[in-house]
């Protein structure tokens, strides 16, 4: 290796100084965005869907701006956080500068909301005065210093030396989360990585017994309270189990999260009965949920669901398609969102059931009565199988209707809204831990020309801008978590993590896949199955454009208050 290069932090100006005034800057910039978006979607005092549909560019890039914004806040606490704790070091100062380097530089040249979309200040109606005056000399200062050729060469270098370690520099994790995490990465490495490439390229389902041992490690009831069977803690210990198993594979990281809805769910809504039945059966992997709320062209439209819920009895019949479902086969109890009130459109009429149902298996994948499916042939994100469902007359006990109060349905799934990208968060944010060590192995291992690629800039700097920008997303994500656990409203917060991780999932798989070259495009390389994989958390929990959406409207009527 060599790379190496003298430190360049002694001669950087304080981050710390030129933080504050940087991220006010952009702040300036999110304040006159949403003021010059909300004179063209605003009409008698109020949001226009319509006008906010007709002008997406403006309020998704908004949303990207809000993102970074945040994002560049919780980098700049994270630094100072450090600092305090003594934890500070050149590697974490080196990821710090080239964040704020390249995202205050995208901010002012582009902010790339896909591969193909590049939105600027000027798509938002921000006036090049506005621009101007945003350009600080901190902003200037952190844009020059903080993403040299120096700045990258020494950064590599001090991945290598780090190389082993959990992640690259310290998370900033408190003492007790770092000992989950070296315990999930012990598992993650002795039964799930060894094996994980075989399952993915034979659409094998995890094997059960390694369902067993991390219901034994606890992860099926992390949040769980502890009346109930669980470990009784918070979203934050989630990220840390959820980003480990997912940086294994992201099949197992995603196991939890359908344990995670589903007890969510039941403690937001479910009646006493209810929670004391399935929550301590959750808890220990006795029961599999899984989550059937999407239909074949409604996806995120749930206001459109047309699966009916008809009483009879003392039992809920229930007739309609299902699409995208999760592990289906295996699961034991689906939470299932039917409409029960057809005269109630939209959202009114939907309601939430805790529908119980006997394990399948290939050969015979849903052995109840009322209830069939065909399987949904996918590129990535395998071992649980996905699944078309279709119900007619599948029933359901009356005792098992959430809560046992009808229409209320959607409101009980928002509340796990959440919740569940801020996971999504922190599984993308393993992908993408997984995509750069593979890269950064591959980098030192491959010799070309009669030297190792990684000492090729331009291969470095792929794994540079990789590291820095998961330490961001990192950052993003356990802040919202925090918040999240602090009982703090975060679907703002949940939201900008969930997009910007998804991106940054799938940019570090595609860059370590350049870096494989060939390799990597051929199926018996592991960078293959992370490519596939990484490309669904674009998708799932909220689509990126459904996500700017969200989080748009939010900001503007936040500006609007």
């Amino acid at each position: 290796m060599t790379l190496a290069a003298p430190s360049p932090a002694a001669a950087a100006p304080d981050l710390a100084a030129l933080a504050g005034p940087a991220i006010a800057a952009v702040d300036g910039l999110v304040a006159e965005a949403a003021t010059r978006i909300r004179e063209r979607v605003v009409v008698d005092g109020r949001i226009d869907a319509a006008r906010m549909d007709l002008e997406q560019r403006a309020t998704h890039g908004l949303a990207w701006l809000a993102t970074y914004a945040q994002a560049l806040r919780q980098m700049a606490d994270y630094a100072a956080r450090m600092s305090a704790e003594g934890r500070y070091g050149h590697i974490e100062d080196q990821l710090a500068r080239m964040a704020f380097a390249e995202y205050l530089a995208q901010v002012f040249g582009g902010i790339p909301m896909s591969q193909g979309e590049i939105v600027r200040l000027a798509d938002m109606g921000v006036s090049a005065e506005a621009i101007a005056q945003a350009r600080t000399s901190e902003v200037e200062i952190l844009i020059a210093t903080g993403n040299t050729a120096e700045t990258r060469a020494h950064l590599v270098e001090l991945m290598v030396q780090q190389q082993g370690s959990a992640t690259v520099g310290d998370a900033g994790l408190e003492e007790t989360y770092e000992q989950i995490r070296n315990e999930m990465r012990r598992f993650g490495e002795s039964e799930v990585v060894p094996h994980a490439h075989e399952w993915h390229l034979a659409n094998e389902y995890i094997p059960l017994d390694v369902i067993t041992h991390m219901a034994e490690l606890g992860v099926f009831g992390l949040t769980i309270p502890e009346e109930y069977g669980g470990l009784g803690l918070g979203k934050e210990s989630m990220c840390v189990v959820s980003e480990e198993l997912s940086r294994a594979y992201i099949g197992v990281g995603s196991l939890g999260t359908r344990s995670e809805i589903a007890a969510e769910l039941i403690l937001c809504g479910g009646t006493d009965e209810q929670k004391a039945r399935w929550l301590p059966k959750i808890a220990s992997g006795e029961v599999l949920p899984t989550a059937v709320f999407t239909e074949p062209n409604t996806g995120s439209d749930l206001a459109s669901l047309r699966t009916r819920a008809v009483k009879e009895g003392d039992v809920w019949k229930i007739h309609g398609n299902k699409t995208w479902i999760t592990h289906p086969v295996r699961a034991d109890l689906m939470t299932l969102l039917a409409r029960t009130n057809p005269d109630e459109p939209g959202y009114r009429g939907l309601s939430m059931f805790l529908a119980e149902k006997p394990r399948g298996d290939d050969a015979d994948p849903f052995p109840a009565e009322g209830m069939t499916g065909g399987e949904i042939e996918v590129i990535g994100y395998r071992g649980m199988k996905e699944y078309e469902i279709a119900f007619d007359g599948f029933e359901v006990k009356a005792e098992n209707l959430l809560g046992q109060v009808e229409g209320q349905g959607f409101k009980q799934l928002m509340q796990t809204f959440e919740g569940a990208r801020i996971q999504t968060a922190a599984r993308a944010i393993g992908v993408a831990q997984s995509a750069l060590e593979l890269g950064l192995r591959y980098a030192q291992e491959r010799i070309q020309f009669a030297r190792p690629l990684i000492k090729f800039p331009r291969v470095a700097d792929k794994l540079a801008m990789m590291a820095s920008e998961i330490l961001v997303a990192r950052q993003l994500t356990y802040h919202s978590a925090r918040e999240k656990d602090q009982g703090r409203r975060c679907d703002l917060e949940a939201g900008m993590a969930k997009l910007l991780a998804a991106r940054v999932a799938w940019a570090a798989a595609d860059n370590a896949v350049q870096i494989h070259g060939g390799n990597g495009f051929a199926q018996e390389y592991p960078i293959s199955r992370v490519l596939c994989d990484a490309r669904i958390l674009n998708i799932f929990e909220g689509a990126a454009e459904i996500q700017a959406q969200v989080i748009a409207r939010r900001l503007l009527e936040t500006a609007a208050a």
